[in-house]
Order: structure tokens, then C-alpha cells, then sequence
């Protein structure tokens, strides 16, 4: 048996918040001495133990003792709820943290400054010189001119959304203009990006047929470094968070996907990807 000294020392909880657990009939002790002190056995600490866990929930105590007193109650399903509910509040804060990183290290993520017309310009220019004839060729022909590819091309930063993703992702204009020219448009370079999604993909299939949770995560934490070594990112949680949502929405985007990696890759990856940003 504990007393309540014990209980508070072993847990971290107040003695002040152990009598009012037991004031409101939340946690009561298991026995009071002759003098009046408090006495707890191991099954009133695991009851603790859930409170503890409802609490890093943010659960009322009043829902709490609700719950715990539901004849009904499940404690392995609880646990197994807890679990995972804790999984994405602990997700949630990495990403948080992952974003108060970027900002100690200078990075603006809530800039919505616009690209002007000598940005756009820039971006265009440099997209041309890293085009191989062929497909320069190709393009020229597909618009009819050099000049209305050109205006495809420019096209994109008048879309509002596509440049609000773009900044997002960013976090400024000026990361996003320094990460596009650093792109030099070479093959092998573009081929061997391409393999190694394939194969981050690969174990995200691997994961879901064997239910590995962890594999799938460590395949999230492989693909958010391909991201930002492919697209010179300093925190990729918004453009794979965004990645998702399209598998989620876009049937023709996630039917290609699944047609090279297998049926419900797209729908996994995104699962995946919400659940390692506890989203």
C-alpha cells in the first residue's frame, strides 16, 4: 500500500490534487488508516495511471470519472484510444516544434507577400535554360510559340491558391525564388529522385500489408527528406500534408499512383502522412 506522500511522488501529482480526486469521488483511496491517512493498492494506481493518461487528453475530470465509472467500460480499448490519440497529439507538436525551428533559424512561414512581374520573369527565364532542346521543342510546339509557352508558364503565379501553397511551403517568396533557381533541370539527377520515391513507396506498401505503423512513419520521415532535398525545402510537413490532401481529393492523381505502386497506395501514403503530423 501507498500513502499519499507515495502516490504523489511516484506520479508527479499534487497531494492537494489527490485529496480533491477523492473529494469528487474520482480516485478514492483504497483505505484510511486510524488516523485518517490515506492508503492506495496497485489497482487504485492503475486507475490513476488512466486519469493521467485522460488528462494529457484534456479531458474534464468530471467526463473522466463518467467514463471510468461506465459499466461498460473497455480498459484495453480506452488504452488502445489513448494510445492513439496521444500518437497524433505527440505528431501534432512535432510539427510544431519542426516549424519553431525554422523560424529560430530566420525562416518567415507566415509571409503572403506576392511575386512580382520581374519575379515571375526570373522564374520563367531560368525554367527555359534548364530545358533540354527536345522538350523546349516540344512545348513550343504544343502552344504554338515560344512566346505563348512563355505566358503558360507565368500563368501559374496568377493562380491564388497555387501561390498560396507555393509561400506556405516556402515561407517566403524569396525561398521559393532561391530554391527554383537552384533547380538545374538534369535527367540522371530527376531519374535517380524518381527511384528513390519508388522505393520510399515501395515500403509504404510493405508497411500497409503488414499493418507496421512504424514502417509507414519511417517512410513519411524518408519521403519528407526526398521532398526537401528535391524541392530545397527547410520543412516539408506542409507539402506532404498537402500531398495528402490531393491523394484524398484528386481520383485521376491517386488512380495514377496506384497504378504503379498497387491498389490503395494513395489512400495509405495520405492516412500515413496525417497520422505522423497528428493531423
Amino acid at each position: 500500500m501507498k500513502t499519499v506522500k507515495d502516490v504523489s511522488e511516484i506520479t508527479g501529482i499534487s497531494i492537494r490534487s489527490l485529496r480533491y480526486y477523492d473529494e469528487i469521488g474520482l480516485l478514492k483511496p483504497t483505505e484510511l488508516t486510524e488516523a485518517g491517512y490515506r492508503l492506495y493498492d496497485s489497482k487504485a494506481l492503475e486507475r490513476l495511471q488512466e486519469i493521467m493518461f485522460f488528462r494529457e487528453l484534456e479531458i474534464p475530470l468530471i467526463d473522466i470519472k463518467k467514463i471510468l465509472d461506465d459499466p461498460n467500460y473497455d480498459r484495453e480499448q480506452a488504452l488502445l484510444t489513448q494510445k492513439t490519440l496521444l500518437e497524433q497529439k505527440r505528431n501534432r507538436l512535432n510539427g510544431i516544434i519542426e516549424l519553431i525551428s525554422d523560424v529560430l533559424k530566420g525562416v518567415n512561414t507566415m509571409s503572403f507577400e506576392a511575386f512580382s512581374k520581374e519575379d515571375v520573369q526570373k522564374i520563367v527565364n531560368h525554367t527555359l535554360e534548364c530545358m533540354s532542346k527536345e522538350s523546349l521543342d516540344e512545348q513550343v510546339k504544343k502552344y504554338g510559340s515560344m512566346e505563348k509557352y512563355k505566358e503558360h508558364l507565368a500563368s501559374g503565379f496568377t493562380n491564388e491558391q497555387a501561390v498560396a501553397d507555393l509561400l506556405k511551403w516556402y515561407g517566403s517568396k524569396e525561398k521559393a525564388i532561391e530554391a527554383v533557381m537552384q533547380s538545374t533541370g538534369n535527367t540522371e539527377e530527376i531519374k535517380q529522385e524518381q527511384n528513390e520515391i519508388a522505393k520510399i513507396y515501395g515500403q509504404f506498401m510493405r508497411a500497409k500489408e503488414s499493418d507496421n505503423i512504424d514502417l509507414a512513419h519511417s517512410a513519411v520521415e524518408m519521403l519528407a527528406e526526398s521532398y526537401k532535398k528535391m524541392f530545397k525545402l527547410d520543412n516539408a510537413r506542409n507539402i506532404l500534408l498537402d500531398l495528402a490532401k490531393e491523394y484524398l481529393q484528386n481520383s485521376k492523381l491517386a488512380e495514377a499512383n496506384d497504378s504503379q505502386f498497387g491498389k490503395g497506395c494513395s489512400e495509405y501514403v495520405a492516412y500515413c502522412i496525417r497520422h505522423y503530423y497528428g493531423v
